[in-house]
This record gives structure tokens, C-alpha cells and sequence, in this order.
């Protein structure tokens, strides 16, 4: 019997075009956000029509509490240009959480820190390199992981998972928010058509950069579905999995507890 291509329940992480194993699908993620980091934050508004900002700044407004206490320790991961990082640190302000930002791909933290800096000093995030599926941090260092569109794109999305819940601390929350297929009979297939037709163009002409426009719907494709992400996290051991889709089911905020 000859093997077919990976289906969503078989994928163990992403895998661009040509990739054909984990290191190869890495390598080819951190190159394509390395090319489009220029025009990334103005495709992210312009393709969304902004509820990019939207969808961040209600992550951040969900743990106002524990973003309010000074010693609450916060990494937003696969943080990109820093967006999601920016709205935790905003919503703690200067006497709350610190919040960390991380991200494997260079030119993105570059434009993170670009960002930070026009914040009061100490009131900003911190931003350092480091891969997701080997974090620099010591056991239990966090009490909240949040994760805006990045989760995805991991190579081997149970192994991210592990790291995860390696690095939060006892009893700590991590929050993934991620892009999903609207299933409803009316926005369902416009959605797949914005999606997969409009998008990859306008993104490709805007960026210069059509392939990695067109691995953004195909990987949401791919990605396992809200019941699938939920079996994921239980079985890296996390309680209290939860998902709440968001937007028509545009995306899903996905929740567990260590």
C-alpha cells in the first residue's frame, strides 16, 4: 500500500513545500518570516482589516488580572514583531507582569525591539532569540505562555506542547490563538475564498513574497481543527483544555492549565 500525502491528523508539525523532515520544515519557516519581516505588520492589519489588533488586544484584556501583579512572569512565544507582547506589557504596565517575547526568526525581534523602544523604559517587553522547541528557560519560569499564530507553524507541534508545559509554572495557563476554517454554510466557503484566492495575491504582490503567501492558507488547512488542538494539549498532559472560537470561527483561542 502506497503512502499518500500527510492529513491533518497525521502531520506532526508543519510542512512547507519540499520540506521532509522537522529540521528542513523549520529551516524553511524562519527563512520565509525572515523575508516578509518588512511588509509584515502592514499585510498582518491589511489582510485582516485590523482584527489581528483586535484578536491581541482581547488576549491581553483576558489576563488583566494576573497581568497586574508585578510578580507574574509572561512570554508571548513565536511573538513575531512583538504585537501580542506589546498588548500583554500594556495591559500590565510599569508596576505589573514582566513579559518576555520570543521568536526564532531575527529580523522579526529587530523590528519587536523597534517597537519596545518608543515605551518608557521598563515598561516594554524583553525580546530575545530562541527556538520553541528548545527553550533557554529553567523549569516553571512562567505563569502565563501565550502564543499569537505561531503555534502552527512548529515543526512538531507535541513537542512544542511539552516545552510549553515545561517552562509554566504549577498551576500556570497557556493561551494559543490560532487561525481556523469557518465551518457555517454561508461564511465558510467566502472565508476559503478570501482565503485562498484573494489573500495569497494581494500578500504576494504587497510582500514580493507569493510563497510564503500561499503556505499561510495551505498550513491553516492543515492544521489540525479546535477538537484537535484540545486532544493535543491533553495528551501533553495539560487540564482544564478549553477553546473558544472567535469571529465566526476565523480563529480559536485554545486555553489549559499546568
Amino acid at each position: 500500500m502506497s503512502g499518500g500525502a500527510p492529513t491533518r491528523a497525521t502531520l506532526p508539525g508543519t510542512r512547507p513545500a519540499g520540506a521532509q523532515d522537522e529540521a528542513a520544515a523549520s529551516g524553511q519557516v524562519r527563512e520565509m518570516f525572515t523575508r516578509i519581516a518588512p511588509r509584515y505588520d502592514l499585510l498582518n492589519h491589511l489582510l485582516s482589516l485590523r482584527l489581528d489588533v483586535v484578536w491581541r488586544k482581547r488576549v491581553a484584556r483576558r489576563y488583566r488580572s494576573l497581568l497586574a501583579r508585578p510578580e507574574a512572569r509572561i512570554l508571548d512565544l513565536c511573538c513575531g514583531t512583538g504585537d501580542l507582547a506589546l498588548a500583554l506589557a500594556e495591559e500590565a504596565g510599569v508596576a505589573g507582569a514582566r513579559v518576555v517575547g520570543a521568536d526564532f526568526a531575527h529580523a522579526m525581534l529587530v523590528r519587536a525591539l523597534a517597537k519596545s523602544e518608543k515605551h518608557a523604559p521598563g515598561a516594554g517587553p524583553a525580546f530575545l532569540e530562541a527556538d520553541a522547541l528548545a527553550l533557554p528557560f529553567a523549569n516553571e519560569s512562567f505563569d502565563l505562555l501565550a502564543a499569537a499564530f505561531g503555534f502552527r507553524n512548529l515543526a512538531n507541534y507535541a513537542a512544542g506542547l511539552a516545552e510549553f508545559r515545561r517552562v509554566l509554572r504549577s498551576g500556570g495557563t497557556v493561551a494559543i490563538l490560532e487561525f481556523a476554517e469557518p465551518q457555517g454554510a454561508v461564511f465558510g466557503p467566502l472565508f476559503r475564498f478570501y482565503f485562498h484566492r484573494v489573500l495569497p495575491g494581494i500578500g504576494g504582490l504587497v510582500s514580493g513574497n507569493a510563497q510564503a503567501y500561499r503556505y499561510l492558507p495551505a498550513s491553516v488547512s492543515r492544521f489540525p481543527g479546535p477538537e484537535g488542538v484540545s486532544g493535543l494539549m491533553k495528551s501533553a498532559g495539560f487540564a482544564s483544555v478549553q477553546f473558544e472560537r472567535w469571529t465566526g470561527g476565523m480563529v480559536t483561542l485554545h486555553t489549559a492549565r499546568r
